[in-house]
């Protein structure tokens, strides 16, 4: 297995969905890390975002493009 290391932080769900679209639409390997903190009410996400991307870091640039693409960023 490829080692995966984080790329981009993910706002909302829908930054994650959209990027999971496109991502799996391009044939490029990744995970979307949630991160969930029910304890604390989600206040961590205020912080650290809804949760972020990661993928091999030889698609790193590939991936933040698509990033500023498509979500304007």
């Amino acid at each position: 297995m490829e080692h995966y290391e984080k790329i981009t932080r993910l706002d909302n769900a829908f930054e994650a969905e959209r990027m999971r679209e496109v991502l799996e639409g391009r044939n490029i390997p990744f995970s979307i890390i949630e991160r969930t903190d029910s304890a604390l009410g989600g206040i961590s996400e205020l912080e650290f975002g809804w949760g972020y991307i990661e993928a091999p870091a030889d698609r790193r640039d590939e991936i933040l493009a698509i990033y500023r693409e498509i979500l304007g960023k």
